[in-house]
């Protein structure tokens, strides 16, 4: 097993949250999904249907597709802190079922767990049994503390679940490489309580990536006490996944889990992808901001709310 903990090298940790998101802003690349005022998902628009403009100027749109079959790369990232104890097994099961129906063979998936750390699981692959090994390692992590040795030094988490580090290194260690349409989805209860990477710069590193965050929200409310509670979480998924594109998904007596990964399973199915040359070429490290209109109003445009302009790397 690979453990992918966060380093306990300040230094580094502060370098990491200092590095500024970079894209080719010769070419800036969207993927959107439509809904329609019932909320389902519009797959039938053409490019003369949408306009896109940055920092409020209307741009030249130069490619356009729908996605519905192009290849996908998942990061699976499941809590497993205590809040989550008695949720792993279905967690682990519907799990199983979205990695087997959403994964096509030019697709790939990885797993990372995250609790007191974040281990994967299991690494690229397009293997369904794959993935289901990596799933029967789901285990509670909690909180044990201490220095583990190795080539680097790395630590357990003393304060308990860490969310914010586990996308972040979703994004920036797996996912900044890969090209094509990317996604990291995210089973939690929506609750930090130990990361070093902060909320904000977990979402800028999947801005970096180009990955869509969408969030499953999934809660063991007797976990809180005998009162119930929690939630507290869900308004932090909301931003992540909003920011980036992406969406969360409740679930609850109404919503299944399987539901909610079937529900995701289409969003990715039914993207648009658009191209087009910024008419702002400086590369000045500011953030863009990005808004997609469509011809029909009743229509609602989900895609992420901007990149930032800097040259080197996608």
């Amino acid at each position: 097993m690979k453990a992918l903990q966060v380093l306990l090298l300040a230094t580094t940790l502060a370098s990491a949250q200092d590095q500024p998101i970079k894209v080719n802003v010769n070419l800036v690349n969207l993927l959107c999904t439509v809904h329609n005022k019932a909320g389902g998902l519009v797959g039938n628009l053409e490019k003369t249907d949408f306009t896109v403009f940055e920092d409020g100027k209307q741009q030249d749109i130069k490619y356009f597709t729908r996605e519905t079959d192009l290849p996908l790369t998942i990061g699976l990232l499941v809590d497993v802190s205590a809040s989550q104890e008695r949720l792993i097994e279905t967690e682990r099961n519907a799990a199983h079922q979205f990695f087997t129906h959403v994964l096509r063979p030019k697709d790939e998936a990885f797993l990372i767990s995250f609790g007191a750390e974040a281990d994967l699981l299991q690494d690229y692959t397009s293997s369904p049994k794959l993935l289901q090994d990596g799933l029967n390692q789901l285990r509670l992590s909690v909180p044990v503390g201490g220095l583990h040795p190795g080539p680097v030094p790395t630590m357990h988490n003393e304060a308990g679940t860490i969310l914010y580090d586990a996308v972040y290194l979703a994004a920036s260690e797996k996912l900044k490489t890969e090209v094509g349409r990317k996604a990291i989805v995210v089973i939690t209860d929506g609750v930090d309580t130990g990361s070093k990477i902060s909320r904000d710069k977990s979402i800028e590193a999947a801005l970096k990536s180009d990955a869509i965050i969408y969030s499953i929200f999934y809660q063991d409310a007797s976990a809180y006490g005998p009162f119930g509670g929690g939630g507290g979480g869900k308004g932090e998924l909301q931003r992540m996944s909003a920011d980036t594109g992406g969406k969360v998904f409740d679930v609850d007596r109404r919503h299944t889990l399987d539901e909610a990964f079937r529900e995701i399973q289409d969003e990715m199915r039914s993207q648009y992808s658009i191209g087009y040359t910024p008419t702002n070429a400086r590369k000045d490290g500011t953030f863009r901001k990005l808004e997609i209109r469509v011809s029909t109003k009743d229509y609602k445009v989900q895609t992420r709310k901007g990149y930032y302009a800097v040259e080197g790397e996608n």
